[in-house]
């Protein structure tokens, strides 16, 4: 006969509400020290970033940019006349001189007006010694008749002063003496009139060849400008150097102004560089320049800075100071670092990605004890190439990362392997 013991069930019961809380706090602890320890941190590859040490010392502040050697002084032979291309005498590479023709142009209008205007100095020519004779001829006419005048008056003077003599004798009455005496009043009068008539001749001889002159200078100077662009058929180079551009093509009609040849003077090179629109802003005149030619490196310094921005960048012109070496020439890539300056004793380190002058960055710091980098707050100074100055934030020797770690930005750190 089963004896009922309710005891036995009271503990069994007992125990299975303890086994049940134990589980629940055991849940509840475990919860509570996976929320306390937080997410967990990503991993990254040691070899897989960039790490820069933070350093101490002069920093010196330089922007880069890449550019072209081109030559200094550059000649773009223009047409000077409408023509047609006949004949492409030297082409592009050759070195000329400057009166080697480079193209044979043709235009039988210019050939016809200097054949006019030649033809139109000759007559003026003709015309101008034609008048000079002429108004030779009517000056002495002036002349001629300014002496006869002059020859009427001294006759009357002597009469009147030998009837003078006579009349104050009584041999002739004294009215006749008085009529010579309004003779010769005359006569000097008229005297005065041709010597003016002969001096305003004299100026209106000088004024009409004046006049004949200025309209033959005028038809010379239409003259030598047809020569001139009749020559100018024959292209010449102008310069000594080396034909660089023949922008045509034989047959080819051109217009008046139309660039024909390019020659540049090959041992006078400068460089043109171009500079990223927020680094040219502390580029100044007269400073400092290494131009690598990939085939060594030039000195220079800053010549020009182009005050307009063209696709981002801003042209900046390199005088070079050193010698050039083997190979150089126009149109060669270059790249260019501009010396801004240096800056003594400072703290710097290797340039962060996206990391700009005079801001705040957060840079995850590497701890090479625990392998843990956390990220903090960074104040940037100035920039150079690959080198940045640390204002607030780090210390010398502190190691951060410098590559870029937007794929982190939902964590403050990261665990390097």
């Amino acid at each position: 006969m089963d004896i009922a013991r309710p005891e036995l069930k009271q503990r069994k019961r007992r125990r299975q509400y303890l086994i049940g809380a134990g589980v629940v706090a055991l849940i509840t602890a475990a919860g509570v020290g996976l929320a306390a320890l937080g997410p967990a941190m990503p991993s990254v590859d040691r070899s897989g970033v960039l790490i820069g040490t933070v350093k101490r010392g002069e920093l010196l502040r330089e922007v880069r940019g890449p550019g072209t050697l081109v030559p200094k002084e550059i000649r773009w032979i223009a047409a000077e006349t409408a023509a047609r291309v006949e004949h492409i005498v030297v082409k592009p590479g050759a070195t000329v001189q400057p009166d080697t023709v480079i193209l044979e142009l043709s235009n039988p209008e210019v050939d016809d007006q200097l054949l006019a205007a030649k033809a139109a100095v000759t007559a003026a020519q003709s015309d101008l010694a034609a008048k000079r004779t002429d108004l030779s001829s009517k000056l002495l006419d002036e002349q001629s008749a300014f002496a006869h005048a002059k020859s009427d008056y001294e006759a009357a003077r002597m009469q009147a002063e030998a009837e003078k003599v006579v009349a104050e004798k009584g041999v002739i009455p004294a009215v006749q003496y008085k009529k010579s005496l309004v003779v010769l009043e005359q006569l000097k009068n008229r005297v005065s009139i041709e010597e003016q008539r002969v001096g305003e001749f004299r100026r209106n001889i000088a004024a009409q060849i004046a006049a004949e002159q200025a309209r033959l200078d005028q038809l010379a100077a239409t003259r030598e400008l047809r020569q001139r662009q009749a020559d100018a058929l024959h292209l010449r180079a102008g310069i000594a150097g080396i034909l660089q551009q023949v922008p045509v093509e034989e047959g080819q009609q051109v217009a008046v102004g139309t660039n024909l040849a390019r020659v540049a003077k090959p041992g006078e090179l400068m460089a043109e560089l171009r500079i990223a629109e927020t680094q040219a802003k502390d580029v100044a005149l007269g400073q400092p320049v290494k131009v690598d030619t990939r085939n060594g490196i030039v000195d220079g310094k800053v010549l020009r800075v182009d005050p307009a921005v063209q696709n981002g960048t801003v042209q900046v012109d390199v005088e070079l100071v050193g010698m050039l070496p083997a190979g150089a020439r126009p149109d060669l890539s270059v790249d260019g670092t501009i010396e801004i300056e240096r800056l003594p004793d400072v703290l710097y380190v290797g340039r962060p990605a996206f990391g700009q002058p005079d801001s705040e960055v957060r840079l995850f710091k590497a701890d090479p004890a625990s392998g843990v980098a956390s990220r903090l707050p960074v104040l940037l100074g100035k920039s150079s190439v690959n080198l940045i100055e640390i204002r607030r934030g780090l210390n010398v020797g502190d190691q951060v990362i410098l590559s870029d770690t937007s794929a982190y930005d939902q964590h403050d750190r990261i665990r390097l392997k």
